[in-house]
């Protein structure tokens, strides 16, 4: 893969020691506070999220980007805990939310920048889900089920999680924006459009009533790709 391309980055931000090689496909900083919540998503142009009952929706709506995958293993590989709701579970039951299952090739790098993080094994997981039970198949050893957000967020800073990664799906962002835990959101701007599906925010209304706004903490870019990163406001 070639290196990511930085358009854009405020001096002062946090910064990790990554490994030689991470650093130089994602130049620039790296680098979250010690104990935040942040989010990951790609969106398309018109922006949309999720296709609904499609099979890899994800990766049609990245356009198969393999940088999208490679920052999608940098900011697993610094978390805590991973977060995800329950259709995005079952919508990809196989799925492991480990960074070196995002981008096999840079396995060994994302592993040194874990243990240089202090972080021992694979971030723990837990799925929200709105119902009582889920398919136990779909679960897995490790995945335990939260029904309250908050709960969910308490419970892991309570066990220690520092820095806890969400990767959807947008419904549950829209809980977690309204709950006011989300500190910093990460997404991806795939050059296609959809013309259908869920947007990046769904359940929720916001405009006008209530402004989450977000301060620009990063631009780069890869071929046709635009990785944007953002602080929000409170």
């Amino acid at each position: 893969m070639d290196p990511l391309e930085l358009l854009y980055e405020p001096a002062g931000l946090p910064a990790f020691d990554l490994p030689q090689e991470l650093a130089a496909l994602y130049p620039g900083t790296l680098g979250l506070p010690d104990e935040c919540l942040y989010v990951n998503f790609v969106e398309t142009l018109d922006g949309v999220v999720a296709l609904p009952d499609v099979p890899r929706s994800n990766r049609i709506v990245a356009d198969e980007s393999e940088a999208d995958l490679f920052v999608m293993a940098l900011l697993r590989a610094c978390a805590d805990a991973v977060i995800v709701g329950s259709h995005t579970l079952l919508a990809s039951p196989k799925n492991r939310w480990t960074a070196e299952a995002a981008y096999p090739a840079a396995a060994g790098q994302l592993t040194r920048l874990r243990r240089s993080l202090g972080l021992e094994g694979d971030p723990e997981v837990v799925v929200l889900s709105r119902t009582r039970q889920l398919e136990s198949e779909a679960l897995g050893d490790r995945l335990a089920v939260k029904r309250s957000v908050a709960d969910a967020i308490a419970g892991l800073q309570a066990r220690g999680a520092r820095r806890i990664l969400c990767e959807g799906g947008p419904t549950l962002f829209g809980s977690l924006l309204v709950d006011g835990v989300v500190d910093e959101l990460f997404v991806t701007l795939s050059p296609v459009v959809a013309g259908r599906g869920l947007s990046l925010v769904e359940g929720v209304e916001l405009l006008p009533g209530r402004r989450i706004g977000g301060t620009l903490n990063g631009v780069r870019r890869h071929a046709s790709h635009l990785f944007l990163r953002y602080a929000l406001g409170r």
